[in-house]
């Protein structure tokens, strides 16, 4: 596995009232605000971000150090249907991609939207929490 403490969260894992929400603050500490370059789309009841490094919109979200980076992710993957366990093909899959933070770039772990977009609405302003 690509090693990286550096997970980046854009839609429900930011909601207060979500369980798996609560399991990543409980298991991780907030860097910083963050972005990519990239889409994100009206899925339903969650977003779904895809990454593409020369548009001009962007994907608004949050920077976090994971304490045990494989342990979280292998919960997180279940709650975002990503791995060989899943149903085929994954509806997320988690990418080590470069999130623009004040500080610096970091490489972080990204759950990108893999299923065609091309009946979704855009979420032009690139935040899911504005949006919602």
């Amino acid at each position: 596995m690509d090693t990286s403490s550096y997970l980046f969260v854009y839609g429900t894992l930011l909601s207060e009232g979500n369980a798996f929400a609560v399991f990543l603050m409980e298991n991780s500490i907030f860097y910083g605000n963050g972005k990519f370059k990239g889409k994100l789309y009206d899925i339903g009841e969650y977003p779904g971000a895809i990454s593409l490094p020369g548009c001009e919109y962007y994907v608004y979200g949050q920077v976090f150090i994971m304490y045990k980076p494989e342990t979280i992710l292998r919960r997180l993957d279940d709650y975002e249907g990503f791995g060989k366990d899943q149903p085929e093909p994954n509806e997320f899959v988690r990418q080590l991609i470069e999130v623009e933070t004040n500080d610096q770039p970091l490489k972080c772990w990204v759950y990108i939207y893999d299923l065609p977009i091309d009946s979704l609405w855009q979420i032009r302003q690139g935040n899911y929490l504005e949006y919602t």
